[in-house]
């Protein structure tokens, strides 16, 4: 409930009024059965503008410091993250990334649509990055396919370190579904994981006009 009113009561019509995005490609995305929505990350408020985009409900899986924010902010940030169907992941590895695995192949279990930034965090530079390869593995594993997505000009609305957004151009767009039955039961093997991936990034960058880089987000940011 708290959804449908989000996104056909509140935001969605605000959204649409003041920012006017533009859509291309919401009839790929098929009507029903689990599916994995995956798009490039420019900025915090791709969150909203994806979500608003695709025709079904959409859970994301969002780090779990979205929820643990402090005061008033924290309060607002929590509610909008839980209101809008996203569910809380750890991305420190190991135990925590087997976690969010199991998370994911439950709501793609439930018949679902899943959303997932396979670059892992915000690109620092609006270039696009190497995926992690999570998503394959889970793709694989659910036997659902892959929707590439990409937000545009979302880092002009509300770029890294900005507190309120400004109004400027989007276009969300939406490519045909892609499916990797033939690497079924393949799912443990590194070597066709980083294909599939690669595959999906190759993809994201087509849609989004982004220049690729092959080295991870996080290692750019941690070096700046």
């Amino acid at each position: 409930m708290l959804y449908w009113w989000l996104k056909h009561g509140l935001l969605g019509p605000l959204m649409s009024t003041v920012f006017r995005p533009r859509v291309e490609g919401a009839e790929n995305v098929p009507p029903q059965g689990g599916a994995v929505v995956v798009s490039n990350h420019l900025s915090f408020v791709d969150s909203v503008f994806l979500p608003l985009s695709i025709p079904r409900p959409m859970t994301f899986l969002a780090k779990s410091d979205y929820f643990t924010g402090k005061g008033v902010k924290g309060a607002v940030v929590r509610w909008f993250f839980t209101a809008s169907g996203q569910l809380p992941i750890d991305r420190a590895g190991g135990k925590a990334s087997e976690a969010s695995l199991n998370t994911g192949l439950q709501v793609l279990a439930e018949q679902r649509v899943l959303g997932i930034y396979p670059e892992g965090t915000r690109s620092p530079d609006g270039r696009l990055y190497r995926g992690r390869t999570g998503v394959a593995r889970m793709v694989l594993e659910a036997h659902v396919p892959v929707i590439p997505a990409a937000v545009i000009g979302t880092d002009d609305v509300m770029p890294l370190g900005a507190k309120l957004p400004r109004v400027r151009k989007v276009t969300v767009r939406i490519g045909e579904p892609m499916e990797f039955s033939r690497f079924a039961g393949m799912e443990s093997d590194r070597f066709v994981l980083r294909a599939v991936t690669d595959e999906i990034m190759h993809r994201i960058a087509q849609l989004s006009g982004q220049e690729y880089v092959d080295v991870y987000a996080s290692t750019v940011r941690n070096q700046a």
